[in-house]
């Protein structure tokens, strides 16, 4: 899956998913967190899905990473990762929310509590 030096590919992103446009799982995200779940893998299955376990045999990885990392556009990936779901080959977590904003005045009371101990 790797390109040539002019920058195209050698083999179109669509034929990694068998040309699948859209993922089995929609609610896999671009931070959604990927990890093998340790099932034995399958024989016959595609090469696309293959290089998706074996980037996360290092490790989890978001789907971002694992597009950046196979350089695959993350539709893709979207698109390999809820296969490999559909199989139990990968478990699948959803992105941590967006925290709830912070109190700008704890945050100062935080600094000047700061500020004072180490004047003492």
């Amino acid at each position: 899956m790797t390109g040539r030096r002019g920058g195209r590919r050698l083999v179109p992103a669509y034929l990694s998913t068998n040309g699948t446009a859209r993922p089995s799982r929609p609610q896999l995200e671009r931070l959604s967190l990927l990890t093998t779940s340790g099932t034995p893998v399958p024989p016959g299955l595609p090469a696309a899905q293959l290089a998706l376990l074996d980037a996360l045999r290092e490790g989890s990885l978001t789907v971002v990473e694992a597009a950046a990392l196979l350089e695959l556009p993350v539709s893709a990936v979207r698109v390999l990762a809820g296969d490999l779901l559909d199989q139990d080959l990968v478990l699948a977590r959803a992105p941590v929310p967006v925290a709830e904003r912070f109190d700008p005045d704890l945050l100062k009371r935080v600094a000047d509590g700061l500020r004072a101990l180490k004047q003492h």
